[in-house]
């Protein structure tokens, strides 16, 4: 099965409104006539969202949210709801990332609420996974990824599983300059679509996309790119540059 690739820009904590809106427009200048082969999208910080959706309404480049919380409405101070989202035209939000996790104490339970609420109002979910340079070191990689996807992926049916995106992320290679070599991420990359077959069935395995995490930069994102169960990458300091997203989104059209 063809999946077609997904590339996605988490740009973190960064910019200001005068940034947002500069790299908004060149980001589209460079890839809104490629999005026909490629996924695309971009995650600015939430109290941007609305100038980019309304950058983006007219546009094939996805809007994600950085993060989401797991109730519809509440009083739950600072936090942004689905329905907030969905209302903003997001139309991806990341759960799980491993800066969540280990800055804010989130739990595979927790990931496990936000992806269902997520799905409930129709966002794709990206759900991050990965291991920390001790696991991979105490050859726990497997395990410690396994776990975290029968967490996210707890009482999903396989027609809600089959549209979320799974990101491969390895804690000790983001931000780091470290990459996984593109043998390393396949590894896990299959590993994760056996147990997806696992928990549902081969089509539906086949029908999620995983993207690889961690250090995606220009260089190195056309041998991973490459692997036959990478789908995309999840970029994170070289999406804040419209040239190197744009070399990234390129690699991943050559293997398209």
């Amino acid at each position: 099965m063809t999946r077609k690739p997904i590339i996605v820009g988490n740009w973190k904590m960064n910019n200001d409104l005068h940034e947002t809106r500069a790299l908004l427009s060149d980001i589209h200048d460079r890839l809104a006539s490629k999005s026909a082969q490629v996924d695309v999208g971009v995650a600015p910080p939430a109290t941007f969202l609305a100038v980019a959706g309304e950058i983006l309404a007219d546009d094939l480049i996805l809007l994600a949210a950085q993060n989401v919380h797991y109730a519809d409405s509440g009083a739950f101070t600072g936090e942004v709801s689905p329905r907030m989202l969905k209302s903003l035209g997001v139309d991806l939000v990341i759960v799980g990332h491993s800066e969540r996790r280990h800055y804010f104490a989130e739990t595979d339970e927790l990931v496990n609420r936000k992806v269902k609420a997520a799905l409930s109002v129709g966002l794709v979910a990206i759900v991050c996974v990965g291991e920390t340079l001790e696991e991979r070191e105490a050859g726990q990689t497997l395990e410690k990824v396994s776990t975290q996807v029968r967490g996210a992926f707890d009482g999903l049916s396989a027609q809600q599983a089959s549209t979320i995106v799974l990101a491969y992320e390895p804690v000790w290679a983001i931000g780091t300059g470290r990459t996984a070599t593109p043998e390393q991420a396949q590894e896990v990359h299959r590993a994760l679509r056996d147990l997806l077959t696992e928990l549902y069935d081969a089509p539906t395995a086949d029908a999620i996309r995983i993207q690889y995490g961690g250090s995606v930069k220009p260089h190195n994102a056309e041998s991973l790119l490459s692997q036959p169960d990478i789908d995309g990458a999840l970029v994170g300091g070289a999406s804040l540059k419209g040239d190197a997203f744009e070399a990234i989104v390129n690699a991943a059209l050559s293997n398209a």
